[in-house]
């Protein structure tokens, strides 16, 4: 156009953009993701299953029929093509997705022809940058490694799935899909072996001294010298002593404490601290993210590095925040500085820097992309700030009786310099509070005193942040995989609720790989495996010898599992059973008394309605009708009026 904007038109639903360059005619055409994917080279539903080829992916699955237009249409605009850029996502799949459309779609010379624009966001200048410094061939290791991962984890996925689907399906004719994977499976061991140490914790009781004193009309907690007490009588003896005794404060610490700002976010930190504040799910974030980015208001979101380089223009970046209002005070006083130098992470990724605003102005955000976005600014703007610096203060409160010295504490905190706070405050727990005005000699009256029995608790079960975290240490799976493994474990039942916990499917499933499977389950086994592809990217392993010993272990697994299938298929089977019922249990029958009210599915209609277990029994014709959509979870609790249960639809 005379404007300079692109030219747009639609081919079969596939939006096509012309735009010129130079004395270059540029098509631009998205690619939806992977248009190529793998399937089984012949063969039937069964397992074991080597051999595999890429195809078209409707051709692969049904569901994925729209990509065939997007291959069309592609075929089409690249007739007459004289030279060919790959500007998908700089990572793994990005560069397998333009590979695969070049040597399937645009035939293999094609790939001679080909060059690679890299950036991290999708702002005019950044773009136009990455366009005029283009890498003159494609990033083939990337490429090798992606292509090395999808081959990996389709063997283990197809084979390791089919073993579990087919041996159900022997057992008891029923059929339901039932994944595992090379990183699915020890992820589900961490949470089993977390539910056992749960299930087997022993409560043991200790006691703790709660005391109180008053200054100068405020009440402040007085901290016992010992935090835990292991005998009562230990802890009669203490209250005993220093009910309604004075103490005297004998030493009083000062001390000044610097907290560093934290560094920017990569995808898990952001996945962690929006699940920690917000109790969103890391899909939830993650496609939150996704949408700012394709909005041009973050960079790109899929990445594990902590660091912002400094071929980052964070002034530029600071200017445009501060044309946003909320901002506007903050930025501003970022820019007074002449040196702005981001904290920088442990952790780096060459492909990508950490999550950071744009400085391009969005409009009017809501809701959860609006929550989102806030967080990356604000964890952007403090990465930039000074450290906040405490004054923590400890006064040794000493109580003489009964011949011995007891030790209290009185402490307190106060804030003397906010630094990175005041730009991330609304996502800080202020901790303690500041303590009036003391001095050494002075007398603290001990206003209250008690001991408590307390009981030690298990550890706390996952929540979906905490089951990322412990990928990620572990080296299990990649900052786009990880999201998908978990959400993985949810649809196929094998965990529930945001403490993820195991259900009996799941616990059956690992229970059995343990037996019969145990590689499945290895952590160092799904380690090596990364290694290797992390050694292709560096271009010093190859992929067939990759292919080669993914194959090895399948063999080793698959016979082990074959020779037990119908007795794993048996267990599997009564553990769905079992959850079944749990799932479909609503409480007690308020019409019969003794029968129990559940989910009951018409066969006929397909709808469902609570009814009593004794109908069929003929002694009970309790029904009621039910929300046909959403979670039904039983609340323990029944109507005081009628009886019934009450029922919770999310």
């Amino acid at each position: 156009d005379d404007d300079g904007a692109p030219e747009e038109y639609d081919d079969g639903g596939v939006p096509i953009f012309i735009a010129r360059r130079d004395d270059d005619e540029l098509v631009v055409v998205s690619a939806l993701g992977h248009l190529f994917s793998i399937t089984q080279d012949g063969g039937k539903w069964t397992y074991p299953v080597y051999d595999y080829r890429w195809v078209p992916a409707h051709e692969a699955n049904k569901r994925q029929a729209r990509t065939k237009r997007f291959i069309q249409a592609i075929e089409r605009a690249s007739k007459g093509a004289t030279g060919y850029v790959s500007a998908c996502d700089l990572d793994m799949e990005g560069s397998l997705i333009a590979y695969m459309v070049l040597l399937n779609i645009c035939g293999e010379g094609s790939l001679n022809e080909a060059k690679r624009m890299k950036y991290s966001t999708l702002t005019e200048r950044d773009l136009i940058k990455a366009w005029e410094e283009m890498s003159p061939t494609l990033d083939y290791p990337l490429i090798e490694a992606g292509r090395t991962r999808h081959e990996v984890d389709w063997l283990f996925g197809i084979n390791l799935t089919r073993a579990l689907s087919l041996s159900l399906k022997n057992a008891s004719g029923t059929f339901k899909t039932l994944s595992i994977g090379r990183v699915q499976g020890p992820t589900l061991n961490f949470v089993k072996e977390r539910e056992v140490e749960v299930k087997t914790h022993v409560p043991t009781p200790f006691w703790v001294i709660k005391a109180e004193t008053t200054i100068e009309g405020q009440r402040i907690p007085l901290d016992y010298a010992e935090a835990r007490i292991g005998k009562k009588s230990d802890a009669r003896k203490v209250v005993r002593a220093c009910k309604g005794k004075d103490g005297f404060i004998s030493t009083i610490s000062t001390r000044r404490v610097e907290q560093p700002p934290p560094p920017p976010f990569n995808l898990g930190d952001l996945q962690r601290e929006a699940f920690s504040k917000f109790r969103y799910t890391p899909r939830t974030t993650l496609n939150s993210a996704e949408r700012l980015y394709l909005s041009t208001h973050i960079s790109y979101p899929r990445t594990s590095s902590q660091r912002i380089p400094p071929t980052i223009d964070v002034r530029g970046i600071l200017e445009g925040l501060r044309r946003r209002k909320g901002y506007a005070r903050l930025a501003a006083s970022l820019l007074k500085e002449s040196k702005l130098r981001p904290v920088q992470g442990v952790m780096d990724d060459p492909a990508h820097p950490a999550i950071h605003p744009t400085g391009a102005v969005p409009g009017k955000l809501s809701g959860v992309d609006a929550r989102v976005y806030d967080l990356i600014c604000r964890r952007f703007m403090a990465s930039l700030s000074g450290p906040a610096v405490r004054e923590n203060v400890s006064a040794k409160v000493t109580v003489d009786a009964e011949g011995s010295n007891n030790a209290f504490f009185l402490r307190g905190t106060k804030l003397v310099e906010e630094g990175w706070i005041e730009f991330y405050k609304p996502f800080v727990k202020e901790k303690g509070s500041e303590l009036p005005k003391i001095s050494e000699g002075q007398k603290v009256p001990i206003t209250s005193l008690r001991s408590l029995e307390r009981y030690t608790k298990p550890p706390a079960r996952f929540n979906p942040g905490s089951l990322l975290r412990l990928m990620e240490d572990e080296g299990l799976g990649t900052k786009a995989t990880r999201t998908d493994i978990v959400d993985t474990l949810f649809k196929r039942g094998y965990v529930k609720d945001n403490a993820t916990e195991i259900t009996d499917l799941g616990f059956t499933i690992v229970e059995n790989l343990e037996r019969y499977a145990p590689d499945i389950l290895s952590v160092e086994m799904t380690r090596s495996l990364e290694e290797d592809m992390g050694r292709i990217q560096r271009g010093e392993f190859s992929r067939a010898d990759t292919i080669t010993k993914t194959v090895e272990v399948l063999e080793s697994t698959l016979s082990g599992f074959k020779a037990h299938e119908g007795h794993i298929g048996s267990e599997i089977s009564g553990a769905i059973t079992r959850e079944e019922e749990r799932s479909s249990y609503l409480g007690r029958c308020p019409g019969c008394g003794d029968g129990h009210l559940r989910i009951i599915v018409n066969k006929k209609t397909g709808k469902r309605f609570a009814g009593c277990s004794n109908y069929f029994d003929g002694k009970c014709t309790t029904s009621y009708p039910l929300p046909q959509r959403g979670r039904i979870t039983p609340t323990g609790r029944s109507c005081g009026e009628c009886g019934a249960p009450i029922i919770k639809v999310t």
